[in-house]
């Protein structure tokens, strides 16, 4: 996955666990706008969730922050 990516993922889990509590959940949606103006970038988040990772629709926030910062 492309730094600029994981590094996206990490500020939007930090920001959402500020505003929710470390409880909150997300999908790998949180990390777009509601429109799909960068379908490569949407399938490599996608395809790390899904197929790489294998994880639930919605999955907590510190787990995906700690997965993207374990990864080399």
């Amino acid at each position: 996955m492309r730094a600029s990516l994981k590094q996206k993922i990490i500020t939007v889990c930090d920001l959402k666990i500020a505003q929710k509590g470390e409880q909150v959940g997300l999908s790998f949606y949180a990390f777009f706008a509601n429109k799909n103006d960068n379908p490569e970038l949407l399938m490599e988040a996608a395809q790390w969730w899904i197929s790489t990772h294998q994880l639930d629709h919605f999955e907590k926030a510190t787990k995906i922050k700690k997965l993207i910062e374990t990864e080399t």
